[in-house]
């Protein structure tokens, strides 16, 4: 485990070009203990890895367990995943990933709205459950068909 937290605060730190000394600055430590967590001599205390959490916008437990060799991704933003690859399969379907289901809760007979952007530099698809939408844009899901 020290590894991880080791190798995911220096992911982190760089990834948000930030020195070891700006980062001792934001939680309240020296420049040594930081370089000390990032090489795996020491590990932050509780309050500490909470702190570095917030400053890097990712949860406690990713940063803390998130291994990126093993999950082949770098360690995301807070409440941001990547739940898999799935196939489009001849008529358009698709089938979710058992871990997306399961953290989003959603069960069979649950309607999800289809968004879409077409724009060149960013095109893609998402998806987002009916009631979620519908409190978002306070408008009902018959009224787009």
């Amino acid at each position: 485990m020290k590894n991880n937290i080791a190798a995911n605060l220096r992911y982190l730190r760089n990834k948000n070009q930030m020195s070891q000394e700006e980062v001792a600055e934001k939680i309240g430590v020296s420049r040594q203990s930081v370089a000390k967590w990032e090489n795996g001599e020491s590990l932050p205390d509780i309050i500490k890895c909470d702190a570095l959490a917030d400053l890097y916008d990712v949860s406690l437990n990713d940063l803390v367990r998130y291994d990126s060799d093993k999950e082949g991704i770098p360690i995301p933003p807070r409440n941001k995943h990547i739940f898999g690859v799935v196939s489009l399969g001849e008529r358009g379907q698709i089938s979710l990933p058992k871990k997306a289901r399961e953290t989003l809760n959603l069960k069979p007979g649950d309607t999800l709205i289809v968004l879409g952007d077409t724009s060149p530099e960013t095109p893609g698809i998402a998806l987002i459950e009916s009631q979620t939408f519908l409190r978002m844009t306070g408008q009902t899901v018959d009224k787009f068909f």
